[in-house]
């Protein structure tokens, strides 16, 4: 349009030689029809050629100016009304002239499993350098996420754990005194993992305990300091603090499992049902949880069966073929039903009658111990029901915190049949406390013990143990590099589903939770003090009550 405009003027100003009649030409015979005019007004009032020309350019300028003008806000119009209708279409587009909020930096990684580069990979070291992805670095992942929130309570016993080693540290040789009864030795380098294996765990314990790891570093990449850490995935405790005192006495050798008791020095670290257990059809705990929390809500606890019940393998203790004693019999009904899970049978019969969500159909939930500490705990706490839990010797990571009264009944487990049978009793007499303490355990289970604080236990144990180290991790000679590929790749059936189900999907949208300080070593002895006490107390009402019943039958 600008072009045109211009060669119009140039036209009209200047001439061309085109055939046309030039401006020159023009002011000429108009100067001359004016001279001969016979008005002398009109002549005398005429200005000169050069003045009039300089008038008429000025107006055809003042014309051009205008269609310019007009042209151009003609455009901006047409523009601005098109965004207007783009953006009420496109919420997400906005107008040139606006101003957009800003937006924060998106630093979370989403990850998806690529079994199609393992698919012709025999070694995993070559599967997990195809696919690795370096990790961010730790300021730009967290600079744009929301403060975290305080960890639950049993977060204090990892300042516990790791007391033995405060003032001494670890050293290399330490932690390979603790490979006699190991399974695996795990180092993490650069945020990778590196696995050397020992010896054969049972069932999948190591592979799922392994596994969780994978995911910790995903959640929280580039966080993970270099480690170096021994794991024996058997049941029982073997790091004896007695062994370990005295003047000339050794460091303790670290050594991290499942559960531990109060005579030993062993690293609890959450069990490996947290990602599922397939050999029994114990899905992962992410998902359970929900199935948990929706089997509470089909029967009211009123509603419920007014027994203590039980059902699991009574062939792996003595206590638990014990057990079977208090069930109903002709002669004696101790509030107890209780039954014995085959799962041999229970896996011909593609395991139909063990979905731990259906039940919770009872208002009392029996826990008591196998070989050493039970994975069960965590499912019978979940169900609202008043859980029984005969004396424990061990405890798992969380437990510790678990308070008798607050979030369960304890039973004697010398007397086991006579302890049911007045918990059942005083419980059905007692219907709104009853209600209150298997509330407040379910709670505690499916709110603190969530995956999320699962996953920030182990990053704040790991990191905090890490800090002990007196020495820089290097990855072992025979050790292999491990990532979810080369795992769940070429894994198959329930190993394989579990293995999907559990693996995290992306980097987590929040910083780990804040760490509570490490509490008072007088507090630790008023906290087991007040256990004791509250056990004591439930004790004294057993024993008034079959004092009463013997009365009652003189």
């Amino acid at each position: 349009m600008k072009s045109e405009i211009g060669r119009f003027l140039r036209r009209l100003c200047f001439g061309y030689s085109d055939g046309t009649t030039t401006s020159r030409n023009y002011f000429a015979m108009k100067k001359a029809s004016l001279m001969r005019s016979s008005s002398p007004s009109i002549a005398m009032s005429t200005v000169t050629p050069t003045a009039t020309t300089l008038l008429l350019v000025l107006f055809l300028l003042s014309v051009a100016a205008f269609i310019v003008s007009f042209s151009v806000n003609s455009t901006i119009f047409n523009r601005s009304t098109d965004r207007a209708i783009l953006a009420s279409k496109h919420p997400n587009i906005l107008p040139e002239h606006s101003n957009p909020p800003k937006k924060r930096p998106h630093s979370q990684l989403y990850y998806a499993l690529n079994c199609s580069s393992s698919a012709n990979q025999t070694k995993a070291r070559t599967t997990c350098a195809a696919i690795h992805h370096r990790p961010p670095r730790v300021e730009d992942a967290e600079s744009d996420k929301p403060p975290p929130p305080t960890c639950p309570d049993y977060f204090r016993w990892i300042h516990e754990d790791l007391r033995p080693w405060r003032r001494t540290g670890i050293s290399r040789e330490t932690v390979e005194r603790a490979r006699r009864t190991a399974n695996f030795r795990l180092v993490v380098v650069g945020g990778r993992a590196y696995v050397e294996r020992y010896k054969r765990a049972f069932q999948t314990r190591d592979v799922f305990t392994l596994w969780g790891v994978l995911q910790l570093l995903k959640r929280y990449p580039g966080r993970l300091p270099d480690l170096d850490l021994m794991f024996d995935c058997v049941d029982w405790p073997v790091i004896k603090s007695d062994d370990y005192k005295g003047v000339n006495a050794t460091a303790p050798p670290p050594l991290f499992r499942y559960c531990s008791d109060d005579e030993s020095l062993d690293i609890v670290f959450p069990d490996w049902s947290f990602w599922g257990w397939p050999e029994i059809n114990i899905e992962p705990w992410d998902s359970l949880s929900k199935k948990l929390k929706k089997g509470n809500e089909k029967t009211k606890w009123i509603d419920r069966d007014p027994y203590a019940y039980w059902k699991g393998n009574p062939v792996v203790a003595v206590t638990r073929q014990d057990l079977l004693k208090c069930n109903v019999s002709k002669e004696q009904d101790w509030n107890a039903r209780v039954y014995a899970q085959n799962w041999f049978s229970e896996i011909q019969k593609g395991f139909k009658e063990s979905n731990l969500a259906d039940q919770c159909a009872h208002r009392y939930k029996i826990y008591i111990e196998g070989s050493a500490w039970s994975v069960s705990e965590k499912y019978i706490l979940a169900c609202d029901s008043l859980a029984l839990v005969v004396t424990p010797r061990y405890y798992d990571f969380f437990t510790r915190s678990l308070v008798p009264v607050q979030h369960y009944w304890p039973i004697k487990n010398h007397d086991k049949c006579r302890s049911i049978k007045f918990a059942v009793d005083w419980g059905n007499r007692h219907k709104k406390k009853v209600q209150e303490i298997g509330k407040a355990a379910s709670e505690f289970i499916l709110e603190d013990l969530k995956m999320e604080y699962v996953y920030d236990y182990m990053f704040h144990l790991l990191n905090e143990y890490a800090k002990l180290l007196r020495y820089k991790p290097t990855k072992p000679r025979k050790a292999i590099e491990l990532c979810s590929e080369s795992m769940a790749c070429p894994a198959m059936g329930l190993e394989k589903k579990f293995m999907i189900d559990s693996m995290v999907k992306s980097s987590s949208e929040r910083r780990p939770c804040t760490m509570p300080p490490a509490p008072p070593f007088q507090e630790v002895q008023r906290s087991r003090r007040r256990k004791s006490n509250l056990i004591k107390q439930v004790e004294t009402w057993e024993d008034q009550y079959w004092q009463n019943q013997t009365l009652k039958q003189l």
